[in-house]
């Protein structure tokens, strides 16, 4: 396994981890839960990623049982999470990143995840109706009360962050380290373009997710919408009914010959490409079994594979007419 600096941070996480979105509490429990961590550390894993909104808490839930289960020492991983949906329908519970739901939501989490403290904490989404300002003045307490080691965003603009990064400073308050944006195959500007200035202007480190864009790069659904997929699952609409669907799954079946010439799969060439960027920390993976563990961290030998000649296939196969 190899171990990336989160941007310019002293933390190391390891370039492939695990997430919980979707699996735990909908398709996995404790004792699968526990399967899948113990696979991924047993390689090498130790980041593994979490929101108080999977499953409504259940996620937090069902990886805090896991943990307790798995007895590891808590500084050899490294657990994140993220704040902004809510679990309650309140006035200021709901979309929101005011000062009041932050601290406490860091401690719902904390309880459900059985943690003393969490190592990422990220803002779910930016908050139109809260303040950049109060929300850095939130995130850096809840760090210097030692319930979070870093805080970052997810699904920020580059100047939302830069504007967060720049309160902070002038206050002298911990600043956002990591961003958590979606990173794929046909999902790549934010990463490769409008990020670009915050890497060396900021140090900001990536834990991206989704590389295989729900599933889609997998192949998984060239015949159809499988039962038990992502796609089918209750709550997953915006993904079965993305009208760019069809075009998306086409070009996943243009993957699958390069894959085959590389003795892969194409959703191990889908997570290879993501890792081969180095501005990419870690590339955050989903798993309900411990064989796609196994599965998923092969890509990580694929990746001196990608080649100019077969990054140019991979480009071509995944550019939409």
């Amino acid at each position: 396994m190899e171990y990336r600096r989160l941007g310019s941070a002293g933390i190391k996480v390891s370039t492939l981890s695990l997430g919980s979105w979707v699996t735990y509490g909908k398709q996995v429990d404790v004792d699968a839960a526990a399967a899948s961590l113990a696979a991924a550390y047993g390689a090498g894993v130790n980041f593994f990623d979490n929101a108080e909104s999977y499953a409504q808490g259940a996620s937090e839930s069902i990886m805090g049982a896991a943990l307790r289960k798995l007895r590891w020492r808590r500084g050899s991983y490294l657990v994140s999470t993220k704040i902004y949906w809510g679990l309650a329908e309140g006035p200021n519970e709901k979309n929101t990143l005011n000062r009041k739901r932050l601290l406490e939501g860091i401690d719902g989490s904390l309880e459900r995840l059985s943690l003393d403290y969490v190592d990422l904490l990220f803002c779910h989404r930016p908050d139109p109706e809260t303040t950049v300002e109060e929300v850095v003045w939130a995130m850096s307490d809840i760090v210097a009360s030692g319930r979070a080691m870093y805080w970052g965003t997810s699904e920020w603009s580059a100047d939302q962050i830069r504007e967060a990064w720049d309160i902070a400073d002038r206050r002298n308050l911990r600043k956002p380290q990591m961003e958590q944006p979606q990173y794929n195959l046909l999902h790549r500007d934010k990463v490769e373009v409008e990020f670009a200035r915050l890497y060396d202007g900021i140090g900001l480190g990536l834990t991206t997710w989704s590389p295989l864009a729900s599933g889609v790069l997998s192949g998984k659904y060239a015949a159809g919408i499988p039962e038990g997929s992502r796609l089918s699952l209750s709550g997953y609409e915006w993904l079965r009914d993305d009208p760019e669907l069809p075009r998306k799954v086409a070009a996943a079946k243009r993957l699958e010959p390069i894959a085959r010439d590389l003795g892969a799969t194409p959703a191990q060439l889908a997570i290879a490409w993501c890792a081969r960027n180095p501005r990419v920390s870690t590339v955050i993976t989903g798993a309900s079994r411990p064989e796609q563990v196994t599965e998923n961290l092969k890509a990580l030998d694929l990746v001196p594979m990608l080649d100019a000649g077969v990054l140019k296939a991979i480009d071509e196969a995944t550019s939409f007419p």
